[in-house]
């Protein structure tokens, strides 16, 4: 009995193993030894992504011989795969590989994709030699020497896409959530990982990109491809430590087998005032049984147990047919999905605003005045204080912010701002952001250079740092908590599906940006007037683009309330490890 309440106290309480498959044992696995080699694999894995992805528009025009439409129409598609490969690497994960295989997998085909690009563009690309700068573009390529480039840096999108989305739920599987010390580290590695993915970025969208914007593009790719196996060789290195969660059956057989049963009995009178549902007692260690909620009814039918269930069960032999009889936690499972989607669908209008920052920010930076003395910012650069606001609201969020919000919350004391409270706090900053930007429009229009064609305005592009620094702190409060409480709602089988949504959301934002933009400017052009957001800005209104956004944001953070105060969290009993411990015990 000592034995194994020792064997209690040293194992983890959460279901996790090593990498044999044993139960982990807390002193010897996982917690920051681990989470912190995630972290800075993360920031290397971002700096090679997006060596390659910042200045991939001007490589398609000056290398590879596209116009600016070609190109920009290119780099959408290519970004865009990059999310629908997120959600294959998440599949593959929670199915059948388990988050530290796929993300070994996919590194090492992101890893030969920057190299095949390193290569490529050194020996084949860049002729003539000296070429590939905006006064001297290459010539035209062969086919072979074109599918070369597009292979590679599409397994570049297939490398990064499936890593991503994997790699922040398995760090955060290095945390045991039953452990309030632990559980607390969790929380926080998200703020972390954010924080790492930005500086990762920072250095691709200062020093990489000035080199390649010099024309020294085998310089910056051999940097990221550099960059990214120096990231795989640290991830490897962590092997032995590394705390792990094995696969279980597809948790999209299940999500159908729950829809197919409760289908099967929607003719069956049903009193949902007194419920007898099945509650399966096979359960796997780590699991936790979910209690039945209201909502949904319908799908309850799946665990109300009929006479045809029995007589197959007698049939096959003590089993129940799981696509005619399912656990209320299977059900449960089914309706977490279905209550996050409405949440899921309020953030895509807020990665509208925040795509705004690599498109419309940097257009209205160049028709500003960039010049200090001799030297020229160049307009891109401005989201360096996107980045730093990022920095800034982490540390300041978790040193002052939450512990202020924890002591003034009266109804759950020392408890600071839930998810869903942060992520609303986001989309009000954002709308602010959009406020920012639009008073700053109107006042570059008022100093406007109207015959100019170049420096169009003589306000300074240093106004534009409110509206970035805004959009950093909304990411703070959106993108932090978005991945906290997804991680922390979706079911066992789906936690990395729930880190793919995130970035599928920061894509659909991509997309509907787009549509937006050519909505407005099909109803704001006249023969008269050149449209809202014309080629040139001083005959536009950007302004009331960005007052549109501003608009839309608002009604959706409305709804978003909405979807927030009727949705209910995931309310579970304890791990089938601890209560059987517990068992035991007794």
């Amino acid at each position: 009995m000592d034995q194994k309440v020792r064997q209690f106290e040293v194992c983890t309480q959460d279901g996790s193993v090593d990498r044999h498959g044993n139960p982990a044992i807390r002193a010897n696995t996982g917690k920051w030894l681990t989470a912190i080699l995630i972290l800075v694999n993360q920031g290397l894995a971002t700096l090679a992504f997006f060596g390659v992805g910042v200045n991939l528009v001007l490589f398609l025009t000056r290398v590879m011989g596209q116009d600016n439409a070609e190109a920009a129409n290119n780099v959408s598609k290519w970004t865009g795969t990059v999310y629908i490969f997120s959600l294959l690497g998440a599949f593959l994960s929670d199915s059948y590989w388990g988050r530290y295989k796929t993300c070994a997998i996919f590194q090492a085909s992101f890893v030969a994709g920057l190299v095949m690009l390193s290569l490529s563009t050194g020996a084949l690309l860049l002729e003539p030699s000296g070429c590939g700068v905006e006064e001297s573009p290459c010539k035209p390529h062969s086919t072979f020497k074109t599918v070369i480039f597009y292979l590679s840096v599409y397994l570049i999108a297939l490398g990064y896409g499936g890593y991503q989305p994997n790699i922040a739920t398995f760090g955060a599987d290095q945390f045991d959530a039953e452990d309030s010390a632990e559980g607390h580290s969790k929380i926080a590695f998200f703020s972390y990982f954010y924080l790492a993915l930005n500086l990762g970025s920072l250095f691709s969208n200062t020093v990489l990109g000035y080199f390649e914007d010099q024309g020294m593009w085998p310089l910056g790719f051999w940097a990221s491809a550099g960059s990214a196996f120096a990231g795989l060789v640290l991830f490897l290195t962590g092997t032995p430590k590394y705390r792990h969660f094995t696969p279980r059956e597809s948790p999209w057989s299940r999500f159908c087998q729950v829809l197919v049963a409760a289908t099967r009995k929607a003719k069956i009178g049903v009193n949902y005032e007194d419920l007898n549902l099945y509650d399966s007692e096979t359960q796997r260690t780590g699991d936790k049984k979910i209690l039945h909620t209201k909502g949904f009814r319908f799908l309850d039918r799946a665990a109300i147990v009929t006479p045809d269930d029995e007589a197959e069960k007698v049939e096959s032999g003590s089993k129940y047919d799981p696509w005619r009889l399912c656990s209320v936690t299977q059900v449960e499972e089914v309706k977490c999905v279905l209550r996050l989607i409405p949440i899921w669908l309020c953030t895509i209008l807020y990665s509208v605003v925040f795509t705004q920052m690599a498109s419309l920010f940097v257009v209205q930076g160049a028709a500003m005045k960039t010049n200090i003395k001799s030297f020229r910012i160049p307009a891109s650069s401005m989201s360096s204080f996107d980045i730093l606001s990022v920095a800034f609201f982490i540390f300041a969020y978790r040193r002052f912010l939450d512990p202020l919000f924890a002591r003034l919350n009266k109804t759950e004391p020392n408890k600071g701002l839930t998810e869903l409270q942060r992520m609303g706090i986001g989309l009000v900053i954002a709308i602010m952001a959009m406020i920012s930007a639009g008073t700053v429009e109107i006042y570059r229009l008022k100093n406007k250079e109207p015959e100019s064609t170049s420096d169009s305005s003589s306000l300074s592009i240093f106004w534009q740092v409110p509206q970035y620094m805004l959009i950093g702190a909304s990411e703070v409060f959106m993108y932090v908590g978005q991945l906290e409480f997804f991680n922390s709602q979706a079911p066992t089988g789906l936690k990395s599906f729930a880190s793919a949504l995130c970035m599928a959301s920061i894509s659909l934002g991509n997309y509907v940006s787009s549509l937006l933009v050519s909505i407005v400017m099909k109803f704001s052009t006249t023969a008269e007037v050149p449209g809202w957001i014309p080629e040139n800005l001083n005959k536009g209104h950007l302004e009331r683009f960005y007052f549109l956004l501003a608009g839309l944001t608002a009604a959706d953070f409305v709804v978003y309330l909405i979807c927030a105060k009727w949705y209910k969290y995931i309310k579970s009993e304890a791990s089938f490890s601890e209560s059987t411990t517990e068992e035991e015990e007794v």
